[in-house]
């Protein structure tokens, strides 16, 4: 998927639709539409009480961001190991890896995490923290995803290549580690990309149970403030931000690969 704001060509475009919303919500602060007067004091940098609400806003940037990316490096790794069962000669080995992708990818990610938290209690006398429940869910779901990524970038390497290397002497996890995965990273990169932000929006799911992310601090500064608008406004930008910035990441790391803005040269 190419974002037309965060190619090299567009490169600013971005800082342009950041300007642009940034104008719309100050035209907003100034009049009222439909008979609301917008309060966009209550988030303002300059007296306390704003100053107050902004850094309890902000501060689920950070627990977002640990969780999303913790999720997805368990993720990545247990996604490599299921896809590498996947394609294995041994059939039993192959069926496993189907049952665990099919299985986990039916479940909502909503519902599992109301089952860990609240079910697995009750079945085991196990009880897990908020963080631990979200990061294990988020992991194991999105593992049955990145799992079929990592499988189909390493069906797209040629045979022959494993069988040059093998010709050369080396072992088969050494032809894997220097030869094969190397080139299933950098094709499947976008992909993965992607994923991470599927990852960071899902995390918004969490709050359910109460892990103090960005979209639990939203709604609890609602209910002391009775602003939704304002505050859910600036939930939206606090994810468009942090989506931008990834999708730029990702678009770093695919130049500095080798990569074509639309594909490998």
């Amino acid at each position: 998927m190419t974002y037309g704001f965060l190619t090299t060509k567009g490169r600013w475009r971005l800082p342009a639709l950041l300007a642009g919303v940034l104008t719309l919500l100050a035209g907003c602060s100034v009049g009222s539409g439909g008979g609301y007067t917008f309060a966009w004091y209550i988030l303002s940098p300059s007296d306390s009480r704003g100053q107050a609400n902004l850094s309890f806003l902000l501060k689920g940037f950070w627990a977002t961001i640990s969780i999303s990316t913790l999720a997805m490096l368990i993720s990545l790794i247990i996604g490599l190991l299921v896809a590498l069962m996947g394609i294995s000669k041994r059939r039993w080995v192959k069926r496993a890896s189907r049952v665990y992708v099919e299985f986990f990818r039916s479940i909502p990610l909503l519902v599992m995490i109301l089952w860990v938290y609240y079910g697995l209690p009750a079945l085991t006398g196990l009880q897990l923290g908020v963080f631990m429940t979200g990061l294990v869910c988020l992991a194991i779901s999105d593992s049955a995803f990145t799992s079929e990524i990592f499988r189909s970038g390493l069906q797209s390497i040629k045979v022959g290549q494993g069988e040059a290397a093998r010709s050369l002497g080396l072992k088969p996890w050494t032809t894997m580690r220097l030869v094969i995965l190397p080139q299933v990273v950098r094709a499947v990169l976008p992909a993965l990309g992607n994923q991470y932000v599927y990852v960071l929006k899902m995390s918004s799911l969490v709050s359910v149970i109460g892990f103090q992310e960005l979209t639990r601090r939203a709604n609890e500064l609602t209910l002391t403030e009775f602003r939704p608008l304002e505050i859910y406004t600036f939930l939206v930008m606090e994810y468009l931000v942090l989506i931008l910035l990834v999708s730029w990441g990702v678009r770093v790391m695919e130049r500095r690969m080798g990569l074509g803005v639309h594909g490998r040269d």
